[in-house]
């Protein structure tokens, strides 16, 4: 299980080097140009990584992080739900969530422009979701007797012949880098999604490719809306900021960590099943 789930995760980062990350000048594509210490950060990092992988591995394509990291969850996915309750886990690219239990009732905002304004553009399509398909009586059924005919359960979401949609699990928000307030759309949308339920909250979570620290803390900090931030090669990144000797940016991702706040990329298809 662990050689296969680093097999997985060495392909991520063997899609994300040859198609989202490239060197200009010596500087790295995720580095801030006007900071010192993001170039240094990026520049260990992807030393780190490259390290790690196998190039012949890479491929080259038309695609973005969000598609590569959808692409690891769905893998991640099918490796650790053989036999499991995730057998029934769907993952989507973005679509309207008002597709999914707990929250048809927001499809009026596709027509109805007052409502969009008020509840916001950034709960319609995250850009990841993973729902749970709803189960059949023949599935509920396997062991014992739970469910029969139209009597009880009468109301859960998990069995189909109560609803056939499936239920929203987790939202997923895609920030390569983390650069400006826009960043923050990704607490809009996790708020307006935990206001707007009409059941169980969905797992919120971050994954971003920022080598600053500091502003990985921006999203990370905190409680209350993202379960977590996830960074997409974690333990690259610790060693690329003791690679700087600054000491400021140690201790604060340090105290990501140690906070339960920030989260390697792997980490995330387990920490769904909870």
């Amino acid at each position: 299980m662990f050689d296969t789930m680093l097999a997985l995760r060495r392909n991520y980062h063997s899609s994300v080097l040859a198609n989202i990350i490239f060197m200009k000048r010596n500087e790295c594509s995720m580095a801030d140009r006007g900071s010192p210490l993001s170039l240094e950060i990026s520049r260990h990092l992807v030393d780190e990584i490259r390290e790690a992988v196998d190039l012949r591995l890479v491929r080259r394509g038309a695609t973005t992080f969000e598609d590569l990291t959808r692409r690891f969850l769905r893998k991640s996915a099918d490796l650790i739900s053989r036999g499991q309750q995730l057998s029934h886990w769907i993952v989507y690219s973005g679509n309207k969530i008002s597709r999914f239990f707990g929250y048809e009732h927001l499809a009026p905002l596709a027509t109805d422009p007052a409502l969009k304004k008020k509840l916001g553009d950034y709960i319609i399509a995250p850009d990841i979701i993973v729902a749970r398909r709803p189960v059949s009586d023949e599935e509920i059924n396997r062991q014992r007797i739970l469910a029969r005919d139209r009597t009880l359960p009468s109301f859960t979401p998990l069995r189909s012949e109560n609803d056939a949609a499936p239920t929203l699990h987790a939202i997923i928000s895609c920030k390569w880098t983390i650069r400006s307030d826009r960043s923050q759309n990704s607490r809009t949308e996790a708020l307006n999604l935990i206001r707007n339920r009409k059941g169980q909250t969905p797992h919120m979570a971050v994954v971003t490719g920022e080598p600053m620290p500091t502003r990985i803390a921006s999203l990370a900090l905190g409680t209350g809306d993202l379960d977590c931030v996830y960074h997409f090669a974690l333990h690259e990144l610790v060693k690329a900021v003791n690679e700087t000797k600054n000491d400021a940016a140690i201790d604060s991702l340090s105290m990501m960590i140690e906070g339960r706040r920030l989260r390697d990329i792997s980490d995330l298809p387990f920490d769904l099943a909870l």
